[in-house]
């Protein structure tokens, strides 16, 4: 087996952090860049890109959402596996320090308590660790030489064969699914990020990013007034953008439905069940928005995009995971975003 090249520098992180920790001097929210990069599959061949890698992820988190979007559009169920975590966090290590962050369940586990002590969440949906039989994700980390890592996030793309993860970024391990699978995709011809169309994707990118997909975090979790009124500015300001360019276009850059679009539609599709409320992005719904709610109806209704969709497992990880934003876990029982999903759309007219 190859070592990781990224073990040695993770190795010297010694301070570890969750997203409620990630705030400048100022009060604003600033994100931790991702540490494992490879942008190659240690080997392609067929044998390997059919059992050697596996993905993990949260069905509430919206950056894991973007790889089980991607994963089951292009067909790849069949050759890289699955474990799916529990949408609460729970403490990793009780015996040695405070962290709460991603656990691994079996359905017919005991509920999981949230990290506030109240009430209980059940283990629906969730897929465990078989590749490592890891408790949590802070373990994957440590068996990937990581030590005491800065944050431990998904999705993560692991390397069955080294016992590493080979990328935890979400908008690079969705281009590896898109192009390095092929071979064993049942759906190769699918390309999300075609030649022609690649300075437009990543110019939307650029911006949607940081406004609306980090936009909503930047609201959450601003510890400043200064701060949360230029994210919430930000953030509107990119939403009427968004819905200028869906009354002219089908998708965000014309006709083609790309990994713009996935990207997205991930933090679309939360917006009214989580960011409103919890994260006070409420200046409007995005049911607001006539163009973006029939292109969220549209995207939603591609088939194999709903399954990827769990809302429980949304609100569930949100409401419960962070006691100092929500100190009884209550969850909200409305909208109803799902519902209004179903419901026929108008894109064709484009």
């Amino acid at each position: 087996p190859h070592p990781s090249p990224h073990r040695a520098a993770m190795a010297s992180i010694t301070t570890m952090k969750d997203s409620l920790a990630e705030v400048s001097q100022t009060g604003a929210f600033v994100r931790t860049d991702s540490e494992f990069r490879a942008t190659s599959l240690p080997s392609v061949e067929p044998e390997d890109l059919s059992s050697r890698y596996h993905l993990y992820v949260s069905n509430a988190c919206p950056w894991a959402h973007r790889a089980l979007i991607v994963r089951k559009l292009k067909g790849l169920e069949g050759a890289v596996g699955l474990s799916i975590v529990h949408p609460t966090w729970g403490q990793t290590r009780p015996d040695k320090d405070e962290h709460k962050g991603w656990i691994f369940r079996s359905e017919d586990d005991a509920s999981v308590v949230p990290p506030c002590g109240v009430g209980s969440i059940a283990n629906a949906g969730v897929i465990p660790d078989v590749v490592n039989q890891a408790p949590d994700v802070r373990a994957l980390y440590e068996i990937a030489g990581a030590g005491a890592a800065n944050k431990f996030t998904v999705p993560i793309l692991w390397d069955k064969a080294d016992s590493t993860i080979i990328n935890n970024e979400s908008s690079e391990i969705i281009r590896l699914m898109n192009t390095e699978f092929n071979a064993v995709a049942t759906n190769p011809d699918l390309d999300l990020y075609p030649e022609h169309l690649r300075a437009e994707i990543d110019a939307v990118n650029e911006w949607i990013y940081p406004n609306i997909n980090n936009g909503v975090y930047r609201c959450g979790f601003a510890k400043s007034q200064a701060a949360y009124d230029e994210a919430v500015e930000g953030l509107f300001g990119a939403l009427d953008r968004v819905e200028e360019i869906l009354s002219k276009r089908r998708y965000l850059t014309g006709d083609t439905f790309t990994e713009a679009d996935i990207r997205l539609f991930v933090t679309l599709i939360r917006f009214d069940e989580v960011y409103v409320v919890y994260f006070k992005c409420n200046v409007k719904c995005v049911r607001e928005y006539s163009n973006i709610r029939n292109y969220m109806r549209e995207i939603y209704q591609m088939p194999g995009v709903a399954e990827t969709t769990n809302m429980d497992h949304i609100k569930n990880h949100y409401f419960t995971s962070h006691a100092a934003l929500n100190a009884y876990a209550v969850v909200p029982r409305g909208p109803d975003v799902v519902a209004d999903m179903q419901l026929e759309h108008d894109r064709a007219r484009l």
